[in-house]
């Protein structure tokens, strides 16, 4: 198992320098986890392409080392890669995410963490699974969360990226899951936008597949000589 290089409390607190949409995109979580963990459907009963990718990502993942679920929320995703025998762990911002994970799921590892800052060491994962989690981040940050999943991934890890595509238009919400307040924003770029911010990363796109407002991506990180 992957060592997770710092400790995992409940709800960590934000530090001074924190960027203010992550500690709005952790209170709306915790605010919402329960009803969400409600609302959410599971990976059983997603339409018939998502599983399809998901399931190539774990076959392609299984049995070649940990691979991180960044964004897991309460734990269903993880736990679908863990039961087609990857070495899944997760990770959430939100601490009462992290919670209900850990009480749903115990027999597997889960910790509070931002995807800006992964508690892996460098190249510890063979896969990293980003679904439906990276669209809070500012466009203008999204190179540093990209080329924080390559420092985390191994020579030759995969990637799978799953979320919303639009034309760059920002959404801003007060409320979800069943009318609970929500302050966090969403992002929907386009698709072409973000492939090209992978492979900038040094991540590259091997797969993509879109579905009127979703897209999936699969990358590797490349193996650089040197």
């Amino acid at each position: 198992m992957a060592e997770i290089t710092k400790p995992a409390g409940p709800a960590e607190s934000a530090g001074p320098a924190e960027p203010a949409y992550l500690a709005a995109v952790r209170e709306s979580y915790d605010t919402v986890a329960a009803a969400y963990a409600e609302l959410v459907p599971p990976p059983a009963a997603l339409d018939p392409l998502s599983r399809v990718m998901l399931d190539a990502f774990a076959e392609e993942t299984a049995g070649e080392g940990p691979v991180a679920d960044v964004g897991c929320g309460p734990g269903r995703v993880t736990a679908y890669l863990a039961e087609r025998g990857v070495q899944a762990l997760g990770f959430d911002l939100s601490g009462r995410m992290a919670e209900l994970a850990g009480r749903a799921y115990p027999h597997l590892p889960f910790a509070v963490a931002s995807m800006t800052a992964l508690p892996v060491r460098d190249g510890a994962l063979a896969g990293l699974l980003a679904y439906y989690s990276t669209h809070h981040t500012p466009p203008a940050l999204l190179p540093d969360v990209f080329a924080e999943f390559r420092r985390a991934l191994a020579p030759g890890g995969l990637l799978m990226l799953a979320g919303h595509i639009g034309t760059g238009e920002r959404r801003r919400p007060t409320e979800a899951y069943g009318g609970l307040p929500v302050s966090y924003e969403s992002h929907r770029l386009p698709a072409a936008r973000i492939a090209a911010l992978l492979e900038a990363a040094g991540l590259a796109v091997t797969a993509r597949l879109e579905e009127e407002r979703y897209v999936t991506f699969r990358a590797k990180r490349r193996t650089v000589a040197g």
